[in-house]
């Protein structure tokens, strides 16, 4: 997003955005010369001047025959908005809470927007009382790398599956073979499950969903998957190169692609 769309989306009009653009690159200014600078109608400059004012975003100095403007320094002025969304936004979040009863139920909800499910995800790794089970590619890693990290050092069962080339130090680590990731759909995968009570499965390509339930089949489905691939990590390791030779084609290319990468 460029400077125009973010200060709109922070709740300025594209006029007052666009004003107080001008004025941070040049000041002080007048109405007519920021009409000319930004192409915004010399009335709806005066409008949009008069709402930056009433919002401390920019001062003024002069009469009404000749008044110039200056901005607020921008290091100043969002370092007060952080403080008044800061505010109010913890005093929606506990005001809400009280109103809010989490409840069981077996269904299936879906979420999008990455930044909504990677906080989902971040929610439950934190909150885990007992087992946090995981598949990560190189994406999710990254994003959740510290809350993880974090996990780790807890007195919980962890279990990590890794599909791409990152690292995590935690005790129960396993890197999947390339190859069987492609097989099975892994590659751009997030799977979080905690305490065998809600998982959240989430495609990481662009437009990332997500599927978070607290269904205790599905849940188990998910657990036992995540739980299975570890336990089979643990046995490949022991396999001599005269087993995989036996293994028919396919497993013995996925098994070789374990050695190799794993």
């Amino acid at each position: 997003m460029d400077l125009l769309s973010d200060l709109i989306a922070l709740g300025l009009t594209e006029y007052e955005a666009k004003v107080y653009i001008a004025l941070v690159r040049d000041h002080p200014a007048n109405g007519y010369q920021l009409s000319k600078r930004t192409g915004v109608p010399r009335s709806m400059v005066y409008e949009a001047l008069g709402r930056l004012n009433a919002r401390g975003a920019v001062l003024k100095s002069g009469d009404s025959r000749a008044m110039l403007f200056r901005p607020v320094p921008p290091e100043l002025l969002f370092e007060r908005y952080e403080r008044e969304h800061h505010r109010l936004i913890k005093g929606l979040r506990d005001r809400l809470q009280v109103l809010y009863t989490a409840r069981k139920e077996d269904l299936l909800w879906s979420v999008s927007e990455q930044g909504a499910i990677y906080s989902y995800a971040t929610k439950m790794i934190s909150s885990a009382q007992r087992e946090i089970l995981l598949v990560l590619d190189d994406q999710a890693l990254n994003v959740l790398y510290q809350v993880v990290d974090s996990a780790c050092g807890r007195e919980l069962h962890i279990g990590a599956l890794l599909t791409g080339t990152g690292d995590l130090n935690c005790e129960n680590v396993a890197r999947h073979p390339p190859l069987e990731s492609e097989l099975q759909g892994l590659n751009n995968t997030l799977v979080v499950v905690v305490d065998g009570q809600e998982c959240l499965i989430a495609n990481t390509e662009i437009g990332m969903t997500a599927t978070i339930t607290t269904n205790r089949s599905f849940v188990l489905l998910a657990r036992q998957f995540v739980w299975m691939e570890l336990f089979a990590h643990r046995l490949y390791k022991q396999l001599t190169p005269e087993l995989i030779a036996r293994l028919d084609d396919q497993d013995r290319r996925i098994f070789e692609s374990f050695h190799t990468d794993g």
